[in-house]
């Protein structure tokens, strides 16, 4: 039945406050950006076509979504309207012809537009009095926020303090706003701990950024290195005579402000076109998220002639980029089993072009999922990633579905050792009980090898797998007895390669306990639960005897995690495992005796550093503790002011091409080494 207008007004503000309520206050939005801003476009539509029912409660009187608990409220002095947004080149022109219509012939030949990529993150205010960071504060409705200082003041991606500026003396008051984000590689690290402590993974990005700030513990917050970019300068006293935003945004970068080194000043409408046509085509290039781009008039008097409406500036419009979403066949499900023994549904696709990258599999997360999708073997499926990253399925094609096609159930046993499967009351996970499960086996001891654990140079997934086939290995300690003649006389193996690997598994023995802590698997042992374990109990015989009181006591640790940690132990099958590493030789200490940073030569002061790809003597993390302790500064991205990039195994290439481009020089791990003890690069 067709609505009346009245209806669907009426209809779509529930669904927008509902969505609002979803986005803003949990963090847990259930469909895309691109899909909430169509819904507000037409719910503007409609009431402008029917001004009878106009109502002040609506949410476009509105910005964002009243109603936050968590924090303190700020009000903001400056409302922190959103923009309106044009979803195609035609509605772009529109907008153009629109905003040009107000200005005479001479304004018009100074017309100069800032373009700016639309960052997909969380909108920050921060407000500065004589140069010290006073007040952070989320959009929250546009004019009350949350009051989120103390998660700032614990990251490093905005600074606490503005320094003097050719001898004089910081502002007496300085608003800056701007987008608080997670770079895609932080997001994929911490996705990869997610996977380790049997955690659920992060959706996105965007998504995680938000949780992150959020947290009610700021140490939390420290240690998800989000970043920011400052896109506008709200508010300044006294006054010092700027008169462009582009000049604004010069203006903060000498404060140490990060400002995007994409944005352009452009003049011709075909220009901007051209822009958002690049970047629509090079958006997965970046190391960050981006849904769009941003066009602003650059100067600022012609701004305030331009005025605003209730909701939104007209001197601004943000361009939103559709989320690539791709049609292609789901060609089977299959089941994964993974080192806890859960078994993960995932698609097996026919191989399609999504956001960047081939993708021929998508997880069906568990069985509740599959159901609630309806997908079936043989479907047409609709595949996007995730937060540009992780591949998923939407949703079937209904009138493509073959008309054999049948439902799809979970099996009960297991595919790779016939086990039972089970799933226990109140869970939503399913897993094979059988601990010697081919595919718990070679994923427990692929991890126990893996970079976060205890490193083993050439014991990957698919050697683990042929070691594991031919009964070489089944259990942690099988690692530390190989010997050359078990392995000389495999294929592929020779001479340098088996002397190398018996090699590095000599020297997987020296990794401090909170390596092996992550090795052993324990359920939700992480780096991070790991790191805290070892800081508490410095040796692995002190630990396994420690009470679950004690593992109580340690903050960060909670009921769930010292529960699993003494399960852990005091099953006869792991103690015996530990006890056998030990006497294999086995390092069961963490190492108290560290050099101070402090202490550390400033080597790399001023110089900023990319590392890319996988080093032999380092995981990410301590590469970049490393430049850091040496006054360097680690960064994500590649950008004119990169002093080198460290280019490991596998490299990212975009990092390459970016750094071949710009003339950032490119150096191995030795190079790397010699920069950070003498401050130069030796080639």
């Amino acid at each position: 039945m067709e609505l009346t207008p009245k209806e669907e007004i009426e209809a779509l503000r529930a669904r927008v406050a509902h969505h609002s309520w979803l986005y803003y206050h949990l963090d847990a939005p259930e469909i895309s950006d691109y899909e909430y801003d169509l819904m507000i476009k037409r719910l503007i539509e409609l009431e402008a076509a029917h001004p009878e029912f106009y109502d002040p409660q609506s949410p476009t009187q509105r910005v964002g979504f009243a109603g936050f608990e968590a924090f303190s409220p700020v009000i903001h002095e400056v409302p922190m309207i959103s923009l309106d947004n044009v979803f195609s080149m035609d509605e772009l022109r529109s907008y153009f012809h629109r905003a040009e219509r107000g200005l005479t012939e001479n304004e018009l030949k100074q017309l100069r537009w800032a373009f700016e990529l639309k960052i997909d993150g969380l909108a920050i205010s921060v407000i500065y009095r004589h140069g010290l960071l006073v007040t952070a504060a989320t959009r929250g409705d546009g004019h009350v926020g949350e009051d989120v200082t103390a998660n700032i003041m614990a990251t490093s991606a905005i600074p606490r303090r503005l320094p003097e500026i050719d001898g004089s003396p910081p502002p007496e008051l300085l608003e800056v706003r701007g987008e608080v984000y997670m770079p895609k590689d932080v997001f994929e690290r911490l996705n990869e701990e997610q996977l380790d402590a049997g955690q659920p993974l992060f959706a996105n990005p965007r998504n995680c950024a938000a949780g992150s700030l959020r947290q009610k513990d700021p140490k939390v917050t420290a240690k998800r290195a989000l970043s920011f970019w400052a896109y506008q300068l709200s508010r300044i006293s006294p006054d010092p005579g700027i008169a462009s935003h582009v000049e604004s945004l010069r203006y903060l970068e000498r404060f140490g402000f990060p400002v995007n080194p994409n944005i352009r000043l452009l003049s011709v409408e075909s220009e901007i076109y051209d822009e958002i046509s690049k970047w629509e085509k090079k958006r997965h290039d970046l190391n960050y998220e981006i849904d769009g781009a941003v066009l602003k008039v650059d100067d600022l008097k012609l701004r305030e002639k331009l005025g605003s409406t209730a909701r939104a500036p007209r001197w601004a419009i943000a361009y939103k980029l559709a989320p690539e979403e791709r049609d292609t066949k789901l060609l089977a499900i299959e089941i994964s089993i993974g080192k806890s023994g859960r078994a993960t549904p995932f698609a097996v696709l026919e191989p399609v072009e999504v956001a960047g990258s081939t993708v021929s599999r998508a997880t069906l997360h568990n069985e509740d999922q599959v159901k609630l999708k309806g997908v079936r073997e043989g479907d047409t499926v609709v595949v996007r990633k995730a937060g540009d990253v992780i591949p998923e399925v939407l949703r079937y094609v209904p009138e493509l579905r073959p008309a054999d096609s049948v439902e799809w159930h979970f099996p009960r046993t297991c595919p790779l050792c016939g086990s039972l499967l089970e799933r226990k009351t109140g869970e939503s996970d399913t897993y094979c009980v059988n601990f010697y499960c081919p595919g718990r086996t070679v994923q427990r001891l692929a991890h126990f090898c893996s970079r976060s654990a205890l490193d083993i140079e050439g014991l990957g997934e698919n050697t683990v797998a042929l070691f594991v086939d031919l009964k070489l290995i089944l259990e942690p300690p099988d690692i530390y007895r190989l010997q050359y003649s078990q392995l000389i006389d495999l294929e592929g193996f020779g001479d340098r390669s088996v002397t190398q690997l018996l090699r590095a598994i000599e020297l997987s023995k020296a990794r401090p306990l909170s390596r092996l802590l992550v090795g052993l698997a324990i359920r939700h042992v992480g780096e991070e639960v790991a790191r805290l374990l070892a800081k508490r109990f410095p040796s692995l015989v002190e630990l396994i005897r420690a009470s679950k009181d004690e593992l109580d006591e340690i903050e960060g640790i909670g009921e769930k995690i010292s529960q699993s940690i003494r399960e852990f132990f005091d099953n006869p099958k792991f103690s015996k495992m530990c006890e056998e590493l030990i006497e294999l030789g086995v390092a069961i200490y963490e190492p108290t005796e560290r050099v101070d940073r402090d202490e550390m030569a400033k080597t790399l002061t001023g110089k900023v550093i990319v590392i890319t790809g996988t080093l032999a003597g380092f995981t990410r993390e301590t590469a970049e503790e490393a430049v850091a302790n040496r006054g360097g500064k680690a960064s994500s991205s590649v950008s004119k002011r990169t002093f080198a990039l460290v280019a490991g195994e596998a490299p990212g290439a975009s990092k390459i091409s970016k750094a071949e481009e710009l003339g950032v020089p490119i150096i191995d791990e030795e190079q790397f080494l010699h920069l950070m003890e003498h401050g130069e690069i030796v080639w």
